[in-house]
């Protein structure tokens, strides 16, 4: 392509896994939801993990160290050890250590996988904002997280404290649906302070050199379900990525996405690790991709076809990216996703 931005979904004529020699694989929404196991991701993981694959496990979820985190996705049936998970509480961890002293007291508003790695780092949790903490770590805490720890890291801000955030996703989705996530919880402390955390997770640098440090990969390819954190922190990584339709992101948002939120590749699920991904080629004024065929008339995207409703989605986000140019398309995707069952 001449394009500096990417205008449709890649094809391979070889599986991802292996074209690729680790999966950077996002846990919410890709692998389980609400810790169940999502359709075919066990036996599709298994697979590639076979084949030769290194599978690596990367969250934005700061709530559960990484030997829970192991441990659940072991009992799914997806064997892991610790070391093949990378959170981002170990991501916002480094970066407090980066700039603060050992033993510095930091001010916890989250859960125990956020406290275990700031004592890796050599800092020390606090909670409260009387136990003079130099810094704010906030994560998520879960559902039950307290009302009171928002008031103790408004306290601890206003009086100096450094804030950090493991990340700032406003969502997470769950076995009942979507519910607000430590994003939500940032904007309270955010409302209450006017103050501006310094963020570590997916998509920003801290998590992606806390990923590419754990894991050694050499070509990796991350697999997510979000385009503001999974895809655009591949974007900001300068690595390939896989989108699949397990959790947030819907057809028609993959659709609209601007340059930076799209991925190289697009799938139903964690099955298309184990496949090629199809060519999306130029026919006439329009894309192909199997059987078929998608543009822009007037001010309308246009489907037409039959076959994988995947394909057809891979054409459509041909045409519409191609349009759009690197800013998000503002032509009527659900309309013409409707059709597709996706």
């Amino acid at each position: 392509m001449s394009q500096q931005y990417r205008s449709r979904p890649l094809g391979s004529d070889v599986a991802l896994s292996e074209a690729y020699d680790t999966a950077l694989l996002d846990l919410d929404g890709v692998v389980y939801a609400g810790g169940h196991a999502i359709v075919h991701a066990v036996e599709s993981l298994g697979a590639a993990r076979e084949g030769g694959m290194h599978l690596a496990y990367v969250t934005n979820n700061a709530l559960r160290t990484p030997d829970a985190v192991a441990e659940h996705l072991t009992e799914l049936g997806v064997p892991a050890d610790a070391t093949d998970v990378i959170t981002s509480a170990q991501a916002v961890a480094r970066l407090m250590a980066d700039q603060l002293p050992s033993g510095a007291r930091v001010l916890v508003v989250g859960g125990e996988g956020l406290r275990v790695a700031l004592r890796e780092r050599g800092l020390v949790p606090v909670e409260s904002a009387d136990d003079d903490p130099v810094a704010v770590a906030q994560g998520f805490g879960g559902p039950d997280l307290p009302w009171g720890r928002f008031a103790e890291a408004a306290y601890a801000i206003s009086r100096g404290a450094v804030w950090f955030a493991s990340n700032t996703d406003l969502t997470i989705p769950g076995a009942r649906g979507i519910a607000p996530g430590n994003g939500a919880a940032v904007e309270v402390v955010r409302i209450a302070t006017g103050a501006e955390p310094q963020v570590a997770g997916k998509p920003l640098p801290p998590m992606h050199r806390e990923t590419v440090l754990r894991t050694g990969a050499k070509r990796p390819l991350v697999v997510g379900d979000r385009l503001d954190t999974d895809i655009e922190g591949a974007f900001n990584g300068g690595v390939d990525s896989l989108l699949v339709l397990t959790g947030v992101t819907d057809a028609a948002q993959l659709i609209a996405a601007e340059s930076r939120y799209r991925p190289t590749y697009v799938d139903r699920d964690l099955r298309g690790l184990l496949t090629g991904q199809p060519e999306v080629a130029e026919e006439g004024d329009g894309f192909r991709c199997g059987g078929w065929t998608a543009g822009v008339r007037g001010d309308a995207l246009v489907l037409d076809g039959e076959g994988d409703a995947i394909d057809g989605l891979r054409a459509l986000c041909a045409a519409a990216w191609t349009h759009a140019g690197e800013g998000a398309c503002g032509l009527d995707a659900r309309k013409a996703v409707a059709g597709l069952g996706l």
